[in-house]
């Protein structure tokens, strides 16, 4: 493992923070009608290089790649001193995930310009600062391996999402934020507890080896000087099943973690912050936190709870995978209730979600891969639909379906494109969702962890997916015109609306006729984790 020199992870984390110093210093009116071409050019330039990270990326190696480690800080705990490290670098599933981040970033800027936000609320040099520190501090989640600096860039992005949402949001903003806000940071104190007590009890914050030194998971998955597992077992490895889930450390720190990335997901019962953030965010806020930010959670899930608790995991696999299948239920009968548009798509997270969660606890290779090119499909596929609810606001400023009807007739080609954007979402086979869902209910068949009946009701989530976005589609886009525009050029596109839209398309197809490109990404990374769990 290389961890010299100035890494391509590094260079593709800090593009961001460069595009965010230069508007620090655009001032006067010339330079701020430049604000959002220097936001939207320096994500391209992310992008870019994400893609040249892709590029030099070998799928056949197991360990993290592109990696650079300097130590950050020493930490003194006890008798021992302990190194807090900047290491950065890139496995297959945080590859694919740093590639959504910065492909769904241009779009978000994209989809701002000629925003009515800005003629209501103005600032909106601050509006392309926060968004790119929202794009710095997410892929910092997804590169970043000493788990104290996560825990910083897990934390700060809470900052940039609360002032999108509570400055430029709608008329309930300043509730919904607090509340995003307040729900994260109550899950975050309970994993930085674990954090700590991982920390001291391993000697190091790092979760993989380098340099020469010994990583968390390592260390979790051997005994310690005093011959003890993290959950106190004896070197006999001695437990009671009855007993594992309250009474031993591992579990109660799985938990501390699990908490966290829960809220993050939303997992089922801890959703109740999404709707009203989605509701209330502006359109890029809502394409981003669909997109990217709602899969830190199941990131973190996969690369932490799985990694570092594995017995954990398996005691508490057929809960959490239990409520994943609530919530693949629950969010989509509750997303058919809604007559309002954006509300409906916000409750279809909850249910498209589910199943990435039922995926990550099959607890094997089929239903990791699946359920990671699922964050991935999410992320494209339900972006694409706030970007439709999005540009819909702009020209009607209502979201209730039935202010709706005969947008088909008024913007044909929106009308098409809106529609692949709801089959891709709905799991068509030939689109991205397809392939996700299905690798799902393959792993979730084939685990030992799990019965039957989770499979039965993961697929009735996927008939009740159509049922609910076919609805949206009929009511929005089918029959008459109900309310005509005043002037006919709102009826068009604008270009950078159409630019918007065609990476998604593309993406949609492309995914779903291709996935081998990305399932080839991944295989190495997943097949590491599910060998912890084979049996």
């Amino acid at each position: 493992m290389d961890v010299t020199g100035l890494s391509l992870t590094t260079i593709t984390l800090f593009l961001p923070m460069v595009g965010l110093f230069i508007l620090l210093f655009m001032n006067g009116e010339t330079q701020k009608s430049n604000l959002k071409w220097v936001a939207f050019a320096t994500s391209v330039v992310t992008f870019i290089a994400s893609v040249l990270m892709w590029i030099n990326f070998d799928p056949s190696v197991a360990e993290l790649q592109m990696v650079q480690r300097n130590t950050w800080a020493e930490v003194t705990l006890g008798e021992s001193v302990i190194n807090v490290s900047y290491f950065v670098g890139v496995d297959g599933i945080s590859m694919l995930l740093v590639l959504l981040t910065t492909f769904i970033m241009p779009i978000s800027i994209l989809c701002s310009f000629g925003s009515h936000i800005f003629e209501e609320r103005g600032r909106e040099k601050l509006y392309y600062i926060f968004l790119l520190l929202l794009e710095w501090s997410m892929i910092g989640v997804f590169v970043v391996h000493d788990l104290i600096i996560f825990y910083v860039f897990w934390e700060v992005t809470l900052v940039p999402m609360y002032f999108l949402i509570g400055i430029w949001g709608s008329e309930e903003r300043i509730y919904a934020a607090v509340k995003f806000f307040l729900y994260t940071m109550a899950g975050s104190i309970l994993m930085l507890i674990a954090i700590l007590y991982v920390g001291n009890r391993a000697g190091t914050f790092s979760t993989y080896s380098a340099g020469g030194d010994i990583g968390v998971i390592e260390r979790v998955h051997s005994f310690e000087g005093d011959g003890t597992y993290w959950d106190g077992v004896g070197p006999e490895g001695e437990n009671e099943d009855s007993g594992f889930l309250f009474n031993s450390v591992e579990s109660w720190l799985f938990l501390g973690f699990l908490v966290a990335f829960a809220i993050k997901v939303p997992i089922f019962p801890f959703h109740s912050w999404l709707p009203d953030a989605h509701v209330q965010a502006p359109t890029a806020g809502s394409v981003i936190l669909a997109g990217v930010l709602l899969k830190m959670g199941t990131y973190g899930i996969v690369r932490f709870n799985l990694n570092l608790f594995p017995e954990a995991t398996v005691a508490w696999a057929p809960t959490i995978a239990f409520l994943g299948v609530v919530g693949i239920i629950y969010g989509a009968w509750v997303s058919y209730a809604q007559d309002n548009v954006k509300k409906l798509v916000a409750y279809s997270s909850v249910s498209h979600l589910g199943f990435v969660v039922l995926g990550i606890f099959a607890l094997n290779a089929q239903g990791l891969q699946g359920a990671t090119l699922q964050m991935v499909n999410h992320g494209i596929s339900t972006g694409g639909l706030f970007l439709i609810v999005g540009m819909l606001y702009e020209r009607w400023h209502t979201k209730e379906m039935s202010d709706y009807g005969g947008i088909w007739k008024a913007m044909p080609l929106f009308g098409a494109i809106s529609l692949v954007i709801s089959l891709s979402s709905m799991g068509l086979p030939g689109l991205n969702g397809f392939i996700g869902e299905f690798t799902i209910l393959l792993g979730s068949l084939g685990s030992n962890y799990l019965s039957f009946a989770f499979t039965l009701f993961g697929t009735l989530g996927v008939i009740l997916a159509a049922v609910y976005l076919l609805k949206m589609y009929q009511h929005v886009f089918m029959g008459e015109l109900k309310k005509p525009l005043a002037d006919e050029e709102g009826y068009k596109l604008t270009w950078y609306e159409k630019a918007a839209f065609i990476p998604i398309i593309i993406m949609c197809f492309w995914i779903g006729l291709q996935p081998i490109v990305f399932f080839n990404l991944l295989d190495v990374s997943v097949d590491n984790i599910a060998a912890l769990f084979l049996r």
